[in-house]
């Protein structure tokens, strides 16, 4: 009989290979990306926010 567990055993030794070769941020290139990330989304929520405010002004004349 075959082990049941071989699989998942050979399947966790190629993802620590794997993670070995992956080329991990150093801290600057970190908060660099952080800070892209929360400007983006800072960004987009305030583009929403505006959308809806003028859109549910536009809803609200129309359908007084």
């Amino acid at each position: 009989m075959t082990n049941p567990f071989s699989g998942a055993t050979q399947f966790l030794v190629g993802v620590q290979e794997e993670l070995k070769s992956v080329a991990w941020p150093n801290r600057t290139e970190l908060v660099g990306s952080l800070l892209v990330v929360f400007i983006g989304v800072v960004l987009m929520a305030s583009f929403i926010s505006v959308c809806n405010v003028v859109l549910s002004s536009v809803a609200h004349f129309l359908l007084r």
